[in-house]
């Protein structure tokens, strides 16, 4: 009984398949025992934690993937899907200090909240990693957890995950000490945010079925319609998504799915990311300019909305992707379920209105004057706008409660209020 190569545990590696390519090769007669082996080592990897065990959900061209990972083999490099080659070309880009990964942050190499926070409590570590062993480690916290705090203002798990790592590394004094609790923290939360959007897919895939239209069995099944707005897939996550987690589960389950992708102007995250995230994972969708929401509703063409979010208020106010809001409008109008499919790192516990104390972030103008694509497998930047003319381009905006359906979450769906939130997450309410 012996394996005949090592178990790495590298990105796209499958812990079962090797078991079962590896394991008691050519003999049968051992399949009991190879069943009892694989069954105990799939509990071990539910039970650890850290990037040797990923089970990834998402592939890209038949391989699996996820969007941050620690390099096999280097602890001091960490690597992304560099999102802004996406959908035509696959850019796998290394981090090794502070700076890469507030610019990646920054510049969207990477975005979506989950992600984001993930990636800041990566560039935590890797800041610990590269300090002088005399560092002035108060100091050194404020400063670092500054820097990352201050590339993306609206996504509230960009501060959490920074506050996370702060708070398991700070009680110690050695480096070696603070850098094992910083690289421990990172390594949980990325994990837990995984398993969030698992189970926001399990309990939006219960709500799906309860929409999903019904027909004779004689007849072909019709689809259910979702539209979703901007990318709130595992692109923007780590694995599943959080709005795409449903639909993901519903394809995999055999219910017919279609989704109608927003464009989501300026930076185009849906036709770009979104469409690809979906056809990789052979979902039928098309994508759709941002404006054509509104029609589709008032012709019965949508069954219902889900979209991500950056921030929510403990009241349920939403902010997203810019435009968000307008489709909320547009679902009401016409009847249509609108929900929003977000983890509880997204919540801000703090404020109560959205509108009033979510800060919303401001990109460059350039960004909507100037469209970026490829043109005969060159990269080439146009202007769309006269030269002279001034944009303004705000990243978000905010729906407020009232025109939210309901909130799925990793403990289920409730409605967009404190009540129903605080049924959910009571620790979170406690005076």
């Amino acid at each position: 009984m012996y394996f005949t190569r090592k178990f790495t545990g590298q990105v796209g590696e499958n812990p079962s398949e090797f078991l079962v390519k590896e394991l008691f090769p050519q003999r049968l007669a051992l399949f009991p025992a190879i069943f009892r082996m694989l069954r105990f080592f799939a509990q071990l990897c539910a039970k650890r934690r850290g990037p040797r065990w990923h089970i990834h959900s998402m592939k890209i061209n038949g391989k699996p993937y996820r969007t941050i990972w620690l390099k096999p083999g280097d602890p001091a490099t960490i690597q992304i899907i560099d999102q802004r080659h996406l959908p035509h070309e696959l850019v796998i880009e290394d981090l090794t200090t502070l700076q890469d990964v507030a610019s990646a942050i920054e510049e969207m190499h990477l975005r979506g909240a989950p992600l984001i926070g993930s990636a800041a409590a990566y560039g935590m570590y890797l800041a610990i990693l590269r300090a002088p062993e005399n560092t002035n480690w108060p100091d050194f916290f404020s400063t670092t957890s500054a820097t990352l705090k201050a590339t993306r203002p609206t996504a509230v798990n960009l501060a959490w995950a920074v506050i996370r790592v702060l708070e398991t590394a700070r009680i110690f004094d050695k480096k070696e000490e603070i850098l094992a609790a910083a690289l421990r923290t990172a390594n949980a939360l990325t994990e837990e945010s995984v398993e969030h959007c698992r189970l926001i897919g399990q309990h939006g895939l219960e709500l799906i079925r309860t929409l999903r239209p019904q027909k004779p069995k004689s007849q072909i099944p019709k689809p259910l319609n979702i539209l979703t707005h901007c990318n709130a897939g595992w692109l923007a996550c780590i694995d599943y998504g959080t709005a795409t987690a449903p639909i993901y589960a519903a394809h995999n389950a055999g219910i017919p799915v279609h989704v109608w992708v927003d464009e989501t102007r300026p930076r185009n995250q849906g036709a770009r990311l979104t469409a690809y995230e979906l056809g990789q994972h052979g979902v039928p969708h098309t994508v759709i300019a941002d404006n054509t929401g509104g029609h589709l509703m008032q012709h019965g063409m949508v069954d219902m909305v889900i979209t991500g979010s950056d921030r929510t208020t403990r009241t349920g106010d939403v902010a997203n992707k810019i435009g968000t809001y307008l489709k909320a409008l547009a679902a009401r109008d016409n009847s249509v379920p609108f929900y929003v499919a977000l983890p509880s790192s997204s919540i801000d516990w703090n404020i109560r209105d959205g509108v009033a104390e979510i800060p919303i972030e401001e990109r460059d103008a350039q960004e909507v004057t100037h469209i970026t694509g490829m043109d005969g497998g060159e990269w080439r930047e146009v202007l769309l706008t006269p030269k002279d003319s001034p944009a303004a381009n705000y990243a978000f905006d905010v729906t407020p409660a009232r025109l939210v359906t309901g909130l799925i979450t990793e403990r289920g769906i409730c409605a967009a209020n404190e009540q129903a939130l605080a049924a959910l997450f009571p620790e979170k309410f406690k005076a």
